[in-house]
């Protein structure tokens, strides 16, 4: 049926696609969030009696957040 329909069939194509650009941008802000809260329990973790000896004689040190460039903070445009 979509055959003979091929704006139908474009039309759902482009939605199929919206919605795994949507999901996928849902994911990276997902894993993003994830690390940083990591990060967070970690770095309070090695601060903190008696961790923060264990820590210090192997090694760990505080970690960065990830923090997105501000040149890359928007969306990229895809165009048809």
């Amino acid at each position: 049926m979509s055959e003979s329909y091929p704006e139908l069939k474009a039309n759902q194509n482009f939605l199929s696609l919206q919605e795994e650009l949507t999901s996928t941008e849902n994911r990276v802000a997902y894993a993003r969030q994830f690390y940083n809260d990591s990060v967070t329990r970690l770095n309070t973790r090695i601060q903190t009696f008696p961790t923060v000896v264990i820590a210090g004689m192997f090694g760990f040190k505080e970690e960065p957040f990830f923090e997105t460039p501000s040149e890359e903070k928007e969306a990229p445009r895809v165009q048809f």
